[in-house]
């Protein structure tokens, strides 16, 4: 099936030829305009248009996405909480205990192949392209992109800061100042392969916190990440003795809650097609809500 992206122009744009639009506004090469116009997969208000046709404020294009050819994974019936979605994203509420793609010798079971099974269940063949990825046992919103020029975009949104995490965590003890930057780098752990550390000579690893409340047992953090190195929101607080409640690895096992007490609490990024400062939030799980409740 035929997938269009569509953009509309703004003011901005308005007078510019579409052969110009298309190669400095979205970067399409000059090659791939010549193929998309063999194609007919250049449309303007639903129309095949001339390359040099001067584009006014109101109208819309609409460019063929090339097609699909595989999922990526096998595709399997399973829940998908969508969050929000269209032509280029889709946003999913990730629940505990899954994990997002297979690893090691799990091929199936993950939430690539539901999100491939919820694809194949509407007609598309669509790759699952995760921006950024979860632990099994973090919980909220991860965001795929359901093209290559979309995930591109995002991704460069990731390192350039325009892609925000916001995350909600419950960790041990009080933390003190209540509000602050921790800015350590993070490496590989000397003697254990599948955990981090702090280190001197690791990446730079950047993660703000604010006390959103606080007991003489734990205190539930908001943090943002400015980089997004591996485990390192639970890297960062363990160090200081502050570990994640729950988190086995870099902590111990809690009586409040059977999984590391993180959630995705909102992503925030421009969306590639109408420049729009898109939100999303995963509302708190039921297990992570009890905590900070009682």
């Amino acid at each position: 099936m035929k997938r269009f992206q569509t953009y509309h122009i703004s003011e901005d744009h308005k007078g510019l030829s579409l052969e110009h639009y298309l190669k400095t506004i979205l970067a399409y090469s000059g090659r791939t305009i010549q193929k998309l116009t063999r194609l007919n997969g250049i449309k303007l208000n639903n129309k095949n248009v001339f390359l040099q046709r001067r584009l006014q404020q109101g109208d819309v294009l609409a460019v063929r996405i090339p097609d699909d050819r595989s999922y990526g994974v096998l595709p399997e019936k399973g829940p998908v909480d969508i969050l929000y979605e269209d032509q280029g994203v889709i946003v999913l509420n990730k629940p505990p205990h899954l994990l997002v793609h297979p690893a090691g010798h799990t091929s199936t079971g993950t939430l690539a192949n539901f999100l491939a099974g919820y694809f194949q269940q509407k007609g598309d063949v669509i790759t699952i392209r995760p921006l950024h990825r979860l632990d099994r046992d973090t919980s909220g919103c991860i965001v795929f992109a359901k093209d290559s020029r979309t995930q591109t975009f995002l991704e460069k949104g990731l390192s350039d800061g325009r892609f925000k995490r916001t995350y909600w965590s419950v960790v041990e003890g009080k933390i003190e100042p209540a509000s602050g930057i921790i800015d350590m780098p993070i490496g590989p752990h000397p003697t254990l392969p599948n955990r981090r550390a702090v280190d001197i000579n690791g990446e730079r690893a950047l993660t703000r916190y604010t006390t959103l409340k606080a007991s003489e047992k734990w205190t539930l953090l908001e943090l943002n990440l400015e980089t997004g190195r591996t485990h390192q929101i639970r890297v960062h607080f363990a160090h200081f003795g502050h570990a994640v409640v729950g988190d086995k690895m870099y902590g111990k096992r809690s009586p409040l809650i059977d999984r590391q007490a993180l959630h995705a609490k909102s992503v925030t990024f421009v969306h590639p097609a109408s420049g729009q400062l898109i939100e999303v939030q995963a509302p708190l799980p039921p297990d992570l809500a009890k905590v900070i409740d009682d």
